[in-house]
């Protein structure tokens, strides 16, 4: 995810690699996301489990529900409503935080899309949804990541909110 802002973590060497890559696999690594939605949550918090397939349609998207095509991968993403607000030409947003318990490609951009609050401006999954007010990008910023380093140490990495997600949510 490319317009993704936030935290990302880079693994140095290959033994590096395989360590990650097994706490990726256990799912100990803890992914926290903030995202601004369309439409008011109605829900103020919720865990979204639905499989993720191949879309029919486009083979850079992703689907989860019906018409999803090959092999159906499990997925399940938390989220909590923080803030409901509204633009000055009435278009409805949600400030949220997301947890993703599996990393799925492009997973929260396809369960917010399944439960009909696609992530703002994201052009491929919500092309005609409306987009906040001095974003030029997908709404979508990696907060923190926790993980064991090779010495077993925990490590937090937390990246600050961009200037239009503190602009937006303030």
């Amino acid at each position: 995810d490319r317009e993704t802002s936030g935290v990302l973590i880079l693994a140095k060497n290959q033994k590096a690699h395989e360590f990650l890559k097994e706490q990726f696999q256990a799912r100990t690594i803890k992914k926290i996301y903030n995202a601004i939605v369309n439409g008011f949550m109605k829900n103020d918090h919720a865990t979204i489990k639905k499989p993720i397939g191949r879309s029919p349609a486009d083979f850079r998207k992703w689907l989860a529900g019906r018409g999803a095509r090959g092999e159906l991968r499990e997925a399940e993403t938390f989220y909590k409503a923080l803030k409901r607000f509204s633009d000055k030409k009435g278009n409805k947003f949600s400030y949220v935080e997301v947890r993703p318990k599996t990393g799925r490609t492009h997973q929260i951009r396809v369960h917010m899309k399944y439960i009909n609050h696609p992530v703002a401006c994201d052009t491929l999954y919500n092309p005609k949804g409306a987009c906040p007010k001095g974003f030029k990008r997908l709404a979508l910023h990696a907060k923190s990541i926790e993980f064991k380093n090779l010495k077993e140490k925990i490590i937090k990495v937390e990246s600050a909110l961009p200037k239009e997600f503190k602009e937006i949510i303030s």
